[in-house]
């Protein structure tokens, strides 16, 4: 049973961590858009632009932004326990999105195993945004500027010049993001995935033992979180070694 538990938090981790990272780039590319349909209304009847007033105000509206940001302020703001049973009980209930009751991966319940996904990476994507946000605007403006000048377009200018350094600087942040997926994949028991709660569940109701099953769960996060931090922790030294020079 721990083995099985042991497996299913990988994959619980594994398929979490890619969904909510590409879910987190397109947030945070939708946070930092600047489509304002209205910004027409900015300027008066003599084609000058208004300081000040309610045109003015609905010119700067950005519904894509708006949309990106009232996403990520709700999933930061609720319970990621209240988030998963909104997820399993109404998004996925038999008359909205009815999934069969099959094995997958071996011995994992699908019916069980995607709702659990879904809440996961629906709560990390808000998170790992912010983040990838935050590291996008920490590199200097000039740089872009002179990518401009040097004639690279929009997507060239991300690719070669914003992005890695906005990877190095975010990458201690997406490593503590990664790590706290794994544990906290731990809620998705009490929605019946066979992970490594429900195996300490299942142990200690046939051993009538409380200690030792969350001895050895614990044990088996720490084997799973610790390695993955080191990894991670290793590509940061190797990413920052051209400071040092």
């Amino acid at each position: 049973m721990f083995k099985e538990g042991m497996l299913c938090t990988i994959y619980l981790s594994f398929f979490t961590v890619i969904l909510g990272f590409v879910l987190a780039l397109v947030l945070a590319v939708m946070r930092m858009s600047d489509i304002r349909p209205l910004r027409f209304l900015a300027l008066d009847h003599q084609g000058r632009l208004r300081e000040q007033g309610f045109l003015f105000a609905l010119s700067r509206i950005n519904p894509v932004s708006f949309i990106a940001t009232v996403y990520v302020e709700i999933f930061r703001a609720t319970p990621l326990l209240v988030q998963l049973f909104i997820v399993y009980q109404v998004l996925f209930h038999k008359d909205v999105i009815n999934l069969p009751a099959v094995t997958v991966l071996g011995f994992v319940k699908l019916n069980r195993f995607l709702p659990g996904v879904v809440a996961l990476a629906l709560n990390s994507g808000a998170y790992v945004s912010e983040i990838i946000r935050a590291g996008i605007q920490s590199v200097e403006g000039g740089q872009t500027e002179a990518a401009r000048s040097l004639g690279l377009t929009q997507g060239q200018n991300m690719r070669y010049i914003v992005l890695p350094q906005a990877i190095k600087n975010i990458l201690p942040a997406i490593g503590n993001e990664f790590v706290t997926i794994i544990k906290e994949s731990a809620v998705t028991f009490t929605i019946g995935v066979a992970d490594l709660m429900a195996a300490v569940k299942a142990a200690q109701a046939g051993s009538f033992r409380i200690l030792e099953p969350l001895l050895v769960v614990a044990a088996l996060y720490f084997c799973l979180t610790f390695p993955t931090s080191k990894i991670i922790a290793h590509f940061e030294r190797r990413m920052r070694r051209g400071d040092k020079r």
